[in-house]
């Protein structure tokens, strides 16, 4: 194959073989349901990877080089906007495991009722659906590219898909955890392969700052799509999002206790976010590469620009270091996928398939389980085809979770909030989301007095849209306020009920407690006393630990040291 050594190949062969067969070997301890969605056995080192391993995707790497080729370092922020939502996963993380539940959608069933959960694992299945769709997009624009176009995006899809389908139905959650582990690695290893290559060709960044003339291409922050009023939105929006993510419940919860969650899920996304600095400099040295070649940028393709800088400088170096490459970009999509294609099917198994047809066996239970994983990664293949861009994918599922998000994070700290409040809030964002989509409302958008100066319309490509945290801020507006106004005109979720949430959310995991039924507290552990520290008009906020405070402003420093890095890097490298 022209553009690929038979070394390459052999290199990639030997990975997909070897990581399937780990994944299908785990699958011999399999025996019932909770081996397959949540075995909670893991330690420090495998959640950290899990939870980076599941987080981290070659698809991402392709969205940051593709923004930050049309418009600068900016770009950064389409996976930086997670940034300022991590301390707050050292919060969230011990919260998910205390509920001591096999899916999220157990969660909203002990808060509001089945319907709920019910609508959870609806909105879940399509999320994962179409996150799975994402990052296929992603990885086989970037296998194309760095095979010289040899090999082509649908075919790459199909490739991939095959081999994480193989061992993940096999294996569950916990051939998930194992692959990713070696995975996890090579994602790292993708992640910074390319940089110095890069940057060697062009001069180091001094060169890049000599290349590129426009200051706002090196700016965290630029008067095109990415301004500070986007990168707020983006991140609230995250923060939201998170907790509906169906597959966070793996990552927070299959550790031994609530601190292997915390940590992993901390320390995991920490290193995701410096892999993301090195997605940014390989890009921005890229667009400096092509300047200095006189390369007009007009015909360069943004999703395919990572993969194209992999197939001109990796063959130079020696035979197998592109089949290398290729084999981390694998390993980033699978990682992520197998997690993902695992929490739908637990989402359909428990709460829909398991209460409509009770009383079957767990090996019965276990197989629907696979077969609905091969439906979910069949519904990601369909919408990696028919959705245009990398960039496209990632905003369209940006929008998803957030909608259950909110159910969450007000039920979580309001009491009043109702199972048709639930509903309303979910139902009333989506609807506004569509709503602002729409021509005739964009139509409206234009003749407002104010449309220029509070710049509420965005132009791309000739096609005018409702600037993206404009339609975030009003949708999330819409449906808080719907939900809020309903909860107080409908029923009270049961004074019982209520307690047996809130208990379940702050009493600590006891050592080597063993469950006897999702969202139970065993026998064996006593109900926690937090002290308060809101409880008016219903709003239900604890005081946090001092082990909480402690870790979350340790993050934060964390996050600033990382932000004045990556600006010293870019200013005086």
């Amino acid at each position: 194959m022209p553009g690929i050594h038979p070394f390459d190949i052999a290199v990639i062969v030997l990975y997909l073989v070897g990581i399937t067969a780990l994944g299908i070997w785990t699958a011999r301890r399999v025996k019932n349901l909770s081996d397959f969605f949540m075995p909670r056995r893991f330690g420090k080192g495998m959640m950290i990877m899990h939870a980076f391993g599941t987080g981290t995707a070659s698809d991402q790497a392709v969205t940051v080089a593709a923004a930050t080729f049309k418009g600068g370092l900016s770009g950064i922020w389409y996976q930086w906007l997670w940034l300022f939502v991590t301390p707050f996963y050292w919060l969230i993380a011990p919260v998910f495991r205390r509920f001591r539940a096999v899916t999220t959608a157990d969660v909203y069933e002990l808060r509001f009722d089945r319907s709920v959960a019910v609508l959870f694992a609806l909105v879940g299945i399509a999320n994962m659906s179409v996150k799975i769709g994402l990052m296929l997009k992603g990885a086989g624009a970037l296998i194309e590219s760095a095979t010289g176009t040899y090999v082509d995006t649908e075919l790459a899809i199909l490739a991939v898909t095959v081999m994480f389908v193989l061992y993940g139905a096999a294996g569950g959650l916990a051939a998930a955890i194992v692959t990713d582990y070696a995975q996890g690695l090579l994602t790292i290893l993708f992640s910074v392969m390319l940089l110095p290559f890069v940057l060697s060709a062009v001069g180091g960044m001094q060169g890049v700052r000599e290349t590129i003339t426009d200051p706002h291409m090196l700016s965290l922050v630029a008067p095109g799509k990415v301004t500070w009023f986007f990168v707020i939105m983006m991140s609230l929006q995250a923060l939201v999002g998170i907790v509906a993510q169906p597959f966070i419940m793996g990552v927070c919860a299959a550790g031994r206790t609530e601190w292997e969650g915390r940590i992993g899920f901390t320390v995991g996304n920490l290193v995701k976010r410096i892999c993301t600095i090195a997605w940014s400099l390989t890009a921005i040295g890229a667009v400096a590469w092509y300047l200095q070649r006189g390369v007009d940028l007009a015909s360069v393709q943004p999703d395919h620009l990572y993969g194209d800088v992999a197939q001109a400088f990796l063959p130079k170096i020696a035979p197998g270091v592109l089949g290398l490459f290729l084999a981390a970009v694998l390993a980033g999509v699978m990682s992520s996928c197998d997690a993902f294609m695992v929490s739908s099917a637990a989402l359909f198994t428990e709460n829909v398939y398991k209460p409509a047809v009770p009383g079957r066996t767990e090996r019965h239970y276990v197989w629907i389980g696979r077969l609905t994983s091969v439906m979910v990664v069949a519904g990601g293949v369909v919408f990696a085809l028919w959705v245009p861009t990398v960039v496209k994918a990632l905003e369209i599922w940006f929008m998803i979770a957030p909608m259950m998000g909110l159910v969450f994070w007000i039920g979580l700290l309001w009491r009043r909030l109702t199972v048709v409040g639930a509903w309303v809030t979910t139902l009333s964002g989506f609807a506004t989301w569509w709503i602002t989509t729409q021509s005739w409302f964009i139509d409206w958008c234009v003749r407002l007095p104010v449309a220029d100066a509070w710049r509420l319309l965005w132009v791309e490509n000739g096609k005018t849209s409702l600037y993206l945290p404009w339609q975030i801020l009003l949708y999330m507006t819409v449906a808080v306020v719907a939900g809020v106004v309903v909860s107080l005109f409908t029923r009270p979720v049961s004074q019982d009920k209520l307690d047996r949430f809130y208990t379940l959310s702050r009493t600590p995991i006891a050592p080597g407690e063993q469950l006897v039924e999702p969202c139970v507290l065993p026998p064996s552990t006593a109900a926690a006393k937090r002290t308060m520290l809101v409880t008016f008009a219903g709003l239900e906020i604890p005081l946090p630990s001092q082990a909480s405070l402690i870790g979350f402003v340790v993050v934060w420093i964390c996050v600033a040291l990382m932000i004045g890095g990556f600006i010293g890097m870019v200013s005086w490298s």
